[in-house]
């Protein structure tokens, strides 16, 4: 399959390089700046462009993956070709690359991608649509060469999982941030909680986390939940998180 992608970043990076593990052909890699189009493609042995007027219109598949709100000014740039377009959105509607192309689709990758760490690509769940049959099923051949998690979801399904992914994903990792803030501040050095972080995150993938959790909220130590306020009184976006976090711990079902 010829595929062109239309992105350089941590999402692309790591998809360009799963493709070309698997034996699928990358023909082209896109991006406004053709500084970052050249440094990805030369890793898969692909043309490097900068305008969407020289992107091939021969390809199999295009796949957009850039910021949720230049998708659909790159779709429609893409008005001339024939292929599959999809993009690796979590939240954008597949209608916004079919109002603009023949044949549209999703390619969603759940994962948090950074380009300093690797991922294992086939322990990736992948969330597929199309506005067709004929199209989905392309999507799921690819799909279940790349990863051994598969999932055909419509759009608001799929919202939703971009949605707790968020919960799971992006305010824990910023929950870690804020929390080697306190310990720098007071002279302590965050890998004294990695292995805290490390067994609160093996436990959930046995188990429920509401059937896990603990702490002083949870427990209902009101003591300890004050104390705590109290040494973040000079800091009251901090206290200001930590009481709605308690106090959501505290209205979860026991």
């Amino acid at each position: 399959m010829n595929i062109v992608l239309l992105g350089s970043g941590n999402v692309a990076t790591h998809l360009a390089k799963a493709l070309k593990a698997k034996g699928e052909h990358v023909v082209q890699v896109y991006s406004p700046n053709l500084v970052n189009a050249k440094l990805l493609a030369g890793r898969i042995a692909a043309e490097a462009v900068n305008d969407l007027n020289a992107v091939k219109t021969d390809a199999d598949l295009y796949i957009i993956s850039v910021k949720d709100d230049a998708i659909e000014s790159i779709a429609a740039g893409l008005k001339k070709v024939n292929g599959l377009v999809v993009h690796t959105s979590g939240t954008t509607d597949i209608q916004v690359l079919s109002a603009q192309v023949k044949h549209a689709g999703v390619f969603y990758p759940l994962q948090t991608f950074s380009k300093i760490k690797e991922v294992v690509f086939d322990r990736i769940p992948l969330c597929i649509e199309a506005t067709d049959a004929g199209r989905l099923e392309i999507l799921r051949q690819l799909a279940a060469k790349l990863s051994e998690q598969v999932y055909e979801l419509g759009g608001e399904k799929r919202k939703v999982l971009h949605l707790a992914a968020v919960f799971a994903c992006n305010f824990p990792n910023h929950l870690y941030a804020l929390a080697n803030q306190v310990l720098q501040q007071n002279g302590l050095d965050f890998e004294i909680i990695r292995p805290l972080i490390a067994e609160t995150a093996d436990k959930v993938m046995t188990n429920l986390p509401e059937n896990v959790q603990t702490g002083p909220a949870v427990r209902n130590d009101e003591s300890t939940i004050n104390k705590h306020l109290s040494m973040l009184k000079d800091k009251p976006a901090l206290q200001e998180i930590y009481q709605t976090l308690s106090n959501s711990i505290k209205l979860m079902p026991k």
